[in-house]
């Protein structure tokens, strides 16, 4: 199977198509990726090496491109991109396959929404990855109303803001609907409960770089839950954190040792 560009089938949450991709092993132990604000399942998972890690690893692996990103519908009003609603998307996905308990990295956004779909549907979830979010997930991320604006700015020599530079160039690098990532990013970004972290009883790992100044510390997060580790990927910032060898290492490590504890399925 050729990993550089894979053929999307999709499936209906309520009114909203996505689109979604498979490789590896199909009877493999799946896990299901879910990718990070203004990115795709291409960006995020593939292109970094993602789906050729897991699947040489014997993995079933799943990802979707989120709503308003990708191949998937982009509704271009706001209330359409809260998390818990992204997280029924990604719950929606795991029903129609038949396919749980499952691990899930999520990465960024992808975490949060990775958060909602276990502290929701905790049956659904083997173990879980929160990539590039550390306490950011509780304490916030800072103020990113400027990257809104940023996206729906005339062209990109009228941003002035850092970071909504950065996220205009990587809308228009991957060709993004920036109304809809404007959109999402207004109300994508709600906090996740600290006492509600605590609930969680699934194994769970924190990957942070440790030049990220987006994700807040990891430690800390995985400190909120009573079976989470945490891991500082070494010299990399957000961007760059996702596809790292240490980060990658470090994820089959921990779905090994899960599945050694728990018995992966025949």
């Amino acid at each position: 199977m050729n990993l550089d560009r894979l053929q999307a089938s999709r499936f209906s949450s309520g009114d909203i198509d996505l689109a979604w991709y498979e490789a590896g092993n199909p009877d493999g132990t799946p896990v299901v990726l879910v990718h990070g604000f203004a990115s795709t399942a291409h960006v995020n998972w593939v292109f970094p090496g993602w789906f050729k890690t897991l699947d040489e690893a014997g993995y079933r692996v799943i990802a979707l491109d989120n709503r308003g990103h990708g191949e998937s519908d982009k509704p271009h009003d706001p209330e359409a991109y809260h998390p818990e609603i992204m997280a029924a998307d990604v719950a929606g996905l795991i029903d129609s396959l038949g396919i749980a308990p499952v691990h899930v990295i999520g990465y960024s956004m992808g975490a949060r929404i990775s958060a909602f779909l276990a502290l929701s549907r905790p049956e659904l979830v083997r173990s879980v990855v929160f990539g590039g979010l550390g306490m950011g997930m509780v304490d916030g991320v800072g103020d990113w109303d400027p990257i809104a604006d940023a996206l729906l700015a005339p062209s990109l020599d009228d941003v002035s803001h850092e970071r909504g530079r950065m996220f205009r160039a990587f809308a228009e690098q991957t060709g993004s609907d920036r109304q809809a990532l404007a959109a999402c990013i207004r109300t994508s970004r709600t906090l996740v409960d600290r006492t509600e972290l605590a609930g969680l009883h699934m194994p769970v790992l924190v990957g942070v770089g440790t030049r990220d100044d987006i994700a807040g510390p990891a430690r800390e997060l995985a400190e909120l839950m009573p079976r989470g580790e945490w891991l500082d990927i070494p010299n990399r910032d957000h961007m760059l954190a996702v596809g790292d060898k240490v980060f990658k290492a470090a994820v089959l490590e921990f779905f090994g040792k899960v599945d050694a504890e728990a018995g992966a399925p025949e």
